[in-house]
């Protein structure tokens, strides 16, 4: 089975024959391609032409962090699986407002109950937790009057300031305070594995909507413009909570994550290149972690999950069936 590639290490990345060579200070690593499902570098890793066109022959999506473990950018191989069709109705529901409205919505509201799920699992925590959960319930019904983007923008972004100010009664580990969401750069230890977890996700989504007809460029709760990548920061909302947010919470409850592990750099606050590891363990322990799945009659992992989302999101588009979010 294919498994996503992480680099940490500098060196060089190159083809060789019909696989993969990472050279590093340690020596050679044989990486077989049929084994790579995606590449994520955080290291400084050179590379070449001639590793790019295998890459694009393989359909290997290519991820690129910087040093503080934030997304900068993908190889994105020229797409295998086009459709003009579904290209064109991706484009119809984004300019067709009450289209748009109407996906923008279910992306919202999936994040929204996902969040009261993740919560309620923890809701022995303390009153502030049962007390957001109330709140998080009257946003998802103010869903029902929301008529524009802007409206639904809002919603969800008070919904996450409630959802985020819970996170002080469920971590456990001390030192560790959320106070206010920053992202560029994160002002502190909680922003930063926020920030990683959800560069994280953001390209593991996009490596899941490579592999359908759907175009990454146009999504519809997130606006379509110069940014390349739109769509996957919508399905991403869905799965936020219970993979990256549940990740965190794991990890620095079991104390596996500690202040020492993070360092001030000139962007902010980050993770040193340990505790990413032990991150990223974590975060995949949580993708391949099975759910039963009523439609399939089967336990599927997360990572499934994200990719029957882009199923379902295209069924919708074509007018073969009506979105709906995931709910955990």
């Amino acid at each position: 089975m294919a498994e996503p590639v992480y680099i940490f290490s500098g060196g060089r990345l190159r083809r060789e024959s019909n696989s993969l060579v990472l050279e590093t200070e340690e020596g050679k690593k044989h990486i077989p391609v049929e084994n790579v499902a995606e590449i994520k570098v955080f290291g400084e890793v050179d590379l070449n032409k001639r590793l790019l066109e295998f890459l694009t022959e393989k359909n290997i999506v290519l991820h690129f962090f910087n040093h503080y473990g934030y997304y900068v950018g993908s190889y994105y191989p020229r797409e295998f699986l086009n459709s003009g069709l579904v290209l064109l109705k991706q484009a119809e529901h984004y300019l067709d407002s009450s289209k748009r409205l109407t996906l923008a919505k279910a992306f919202v509201e999936g994040a929204i109950r996902n969040s009261i799920c993740t919560l309620k699992k923890h809701q022995r925590k303390g009153e502030e937790v049962s007390k957001a959960i109330e709140k998080l319930s009257q946003h998802l019904l103010s869903l029902k009057s929301c008529e524009t983007i802007e409206q639904l923008m809002a919603i969800e972004g008070n919904a996450k300031e409630v959802y985020y100010h819970t996170f002080d009664e469920i971590i456990l580990s001390e030192g560790f305070k959320f106070e206010v969401r920053t992202r560029r750069p994160p002002r502190n230890e909680l922003n930063a594995l926020i920030s990683f977890g959800n560069s994280l996700l953001y390209t593991t989504v996009l490596s899941e909507i490579y592999k359908t007809h759907l175009d990454p460029r146009i999504g519809f709760l997130h606006a379509t413009n110069n940014r390349r990548f739109t769509l996957n920061l919508d399905v991403s909302e869905v799965f936020k909570p219970i993979i990256v947010d549940q990740t965190i919470f794991t990890l620095l409850n079991r104390r596996q994550i500690k202040l020492k592990d993070f360092h001030e750099t000139v962007e902010g606050i980050a993770l040193k290149d340990h505790a990413k590891k032990v991150f990223v363990q974590e975060f995949e322990e949580a993708l391949e972690k099975t759910v039963y799945v009523d439609s399939l009659k089967r336990n599927v992992s997360r990572r499934t999950l994200i990719r029957m989302e882009m199923y379902k999101l295209e069924k919708h588009l074509l007018g073969d069936d009506t979105y709906r979010p995931y709910l955990e």
